[in-house]
Protein backbone atom coordinates (compact mmCIF):
# COMPACT_ATOMS: atom_id res chain seq x y z
CA UNK A 1 0.00 0.00 0.00
CA UNK A 2 1.17 3.13 -1.03
CA UNK A 3 1.20 6.57 0.69
CA UNK A 4 -1.82 8.05 0.00
CA UNK A 5 -3.73 4.89 -0.23
CA UNK A 6 -2.75 4.52 3.21
CA UNK A 7 -3.59 8.72 3.73
CA UNK A 8 -7.03 7.71 2.16
CA UNK A 9 -7.73 4.27 4.59
CA UNK A 10 -6.97 6.50 7.56
CA UNK A 11 -9.37 8.97 6.76
CA UNK A 12 -11.85 6.85 5.87
CA UNK A 13 -10.88 5.44 9.53
CA UNK A 14 -11.25 8.65 11.14
CA UNK A 15 -14.55 9.57 9.68
CA UNK A 16 -16.59 6.18 10.36
CA UNK A 17 -15.33 6.16 14.20
CA UNK A 18 -17.74 6.78 16.83
CA UNK A 19 -14.91 6.49 19.38
CA UNK A 20 -14.12 9.70 21.25
CA UNK A 21 -10.99 7.99 22.60
CA UNK A 22 -9.67 7.28 19.58
CA UNK A 23 -9.81 10.75 18.12
CA UNK A 24 -8.53 12.32 20.69
CA UNK A 25 -5.27 10.12 20.49
CA UNK A 26 -5.22 10.86 16.58
CA UNK A 27 -5.49 15.04 17.75
CA UNK A 28 -2.92 14.75 20.15
CA UNK A 29 -0.45 13.00 17.96
CA UNK A 30 -0.34 16.19 15.72
CA UNK A 31 -0.84 18.55 18.91
CA UNK A 32 1.69 16.29 21.11
CA UNK A 33 -0.17 16.39 23.99
CA UNK A 34 -0.46 12.42 24.81
CA UNK A 35 -0.80 12.09 28.82
CA UNK A 36 1.51 8.98 28.90
CA UNK A 37 -0.47 8.12 31.91
CA UNK A 38 -3.86 8.10 29.93
CA UNK A 39 -2.45 5.48 27.33
CA UNK A 40 -1.34 2.84 29.99
CA UNK A 41 -4.31 0.11 31.24
CA UNK A 42 -5.56 -0.37 34.92
CA UNK A 43 -3.06 -3.32 35.58
CA UNK A 44 0.08 -0.57 34.60
CA UNK A 45 -1.27 2.56 36.49
CA UNK A 46 -1.91 -0.20 40.10
CA UNK A 47 1.81 -1.40 39.47
CA UNK A 48 2.86 2.06 38.96
CA UNK A 49 1.38 3.45 42.48
CA UNK A 50 2.57 0.45 43.89
CA UNK A 51 6.05 0.98 42.78
CA UNK A 52 6.12 4.97 43.74
CA UNK A 53 4.14 4.19 47.86
CA UNK A 54 7.32 1.45 47.96
CA UNK A 55 9.57 3.91 46.96
CA UNK A 56 8.04 6.45 49.56
CA UNK A 57 9.23 4.01 52.39
CA UNK A 58 12.21 3.20 51.40
CA UNK A 59 11.63 0.31 49.62
CA UNK A 60 13.65 0.26 46.90
CA UNK A 61 16.38 -2.55 45.52
CA UNK A 62 19.27 -0.92 43.96
CA UNK A 63 20.27 -0.45 40.20
CA UNK A 64 22.83 -3.31 40.26
CA UNK A 65 21.06 -5.36 42.44
CA UNK A 66 18.75 -5.63 39.23
CA UNK A 67 20.71 -5.80 37.11
CA UNK A 68 22.98 -8.64 38.29
CA UNK A 69 19.26 -10.28 38.28
CA UNK A 70 18.54 -9.39 35.10
CA UNK A 71 21.82 -10.74 33.63
CA UNK A 72 21.35 -14.34 35.87
CA UNK A 73 17.66 -14.98 34.58
CA UNK A 74 18.22 -14.11 30.71
CA UNK A 75 22.02 -15.33 30.42
CA UNK A 76 23.56 -12.05 29.67
CA UNK A 77 26.94 -10.79 29.87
Amino acid sequence: MNIEAKKLELVRLIINTEKVSILKKVAGIFEKKIDWWEETNEEERQAIEQGLLEAEKGDLIPHDVVMREVKQKYNLK
